[in-house]
């Protein structure tokens, strides 16, 4: 195969996405953690629940955002704080300097990332629906199918565009996925319908593509659940769709302000460190 252009950065995305799908083979504990151990947050928010007589979609509401919370982790400590940890270890100087796009790079990462997360994501869906005895009621397969990989290549787009922007501030990329987790669990909607914070303030969570993809994901695997939902699925599919572009033209021109500082300064942060 001649070795052009596109075949360079093809490899490049298999290359980069093929350690983290083979490591959750060869980390079969790694699966476990990540199943397991995300059920017992849900498993207290659906005892809270039947507590205070919610009625039953809530229950299943709780499930299906503990299972997606899996996909925000990724997106900020595997995407987002991904070249910074590179830098840390000495690795990025070599992807700087292949003659490949950088955001192959990232896109091979949120690919084999996207492989790995939604092994586990679907595990303990698949556990907590078992667990609680949740009665789904999905009509629509391909609209939730459009949802979902609409909603991951906004987020994965938004996990490159803080890639390069955590490199630009350096050592806080730690602190600041510290910082972005927990909150972000609750302006998300990750344990209850987003529409009860109030319009406005779901209206800017939205700007974080897991708000819409998961309003539309309960309305359509649980038939009580549109009467709970801030937007109609078809409206924040678009919306979704908007943000996927928005978030990987931002990515393209963070990463390529990036090369142009290292270039222009000897740098990649915006001060010395």
């Amino acid at each position: 195969m001649t070795d052009t252009w596109m075949v360079r950065n093809l490899r490049a995305v298999r290359g980069r996405a093929y350690p983290r799908v083979i490591g959750l083979m060869r980390e079969p504990s790694w699966m476990i953690y990540g199943t397991v151990l995300p059920l017992f947050s849900i498993t207290a928010y659906v005892y809270v629940y039947k507590f205070i007589g919610a009625k039953p979609e809530f229950v299943g509401y709780v499930v299906l955002g503990g299972a997606m919370t899996a996909f925000w982790l990724n997106v900020l400590w595997s995407m987002a704080a991904q070249l910074y940890w590179e830098k840390e270890t000495g690795n990025l100087q070599l992807y700087m300097i292949a003659p490949i796009s950088r955001m192959s790079l990232l896109a091979g990462m949120a690919v084999g990332g996207l492989f790995e997360t939604t092994t586990r994501a679907a595990s303990t869906l698949a556990l907590g629906v078992f667990a609680f005895g949740i009665v789904l009621t999905l009509t629509d397969p391909l609209m939730l199918v459009l949802v979902f990989l609409a909603t991951m290549v906004a987020l994965y787009g938004m996990g490159m565009m803080f890639a390069s922007l955590y490199l630009l501030f350096g050592r806080e990329a730690y602190h600041m996925s510290n910082l972005l987790m927990e909150p972000v669990y609750f302006a998300s909607g990750f344990y209850f319908p987003v529409r009860y914070l109030g319009f406005w303030t779901a209206l800017g969570a939205s700007i974080i593509p897991i708000t819409l993809g998961l309003d539309a994901m309960r309305q359509l695997f649980f038939e009580g659940a549109p009467g709970d939902a801030f937007l109609p699925v078809p409206t924040e599919l678009a919306v979704l769709a908007a943000l996927s572009v928005v978030f990987i033209v931002l990515a393209k021109f963070s990463l390529d302000y990036m090369e142009k500082l290292g270039k222009s300064t000897g740098r990649l942060t915006l001060r010395w460190q």
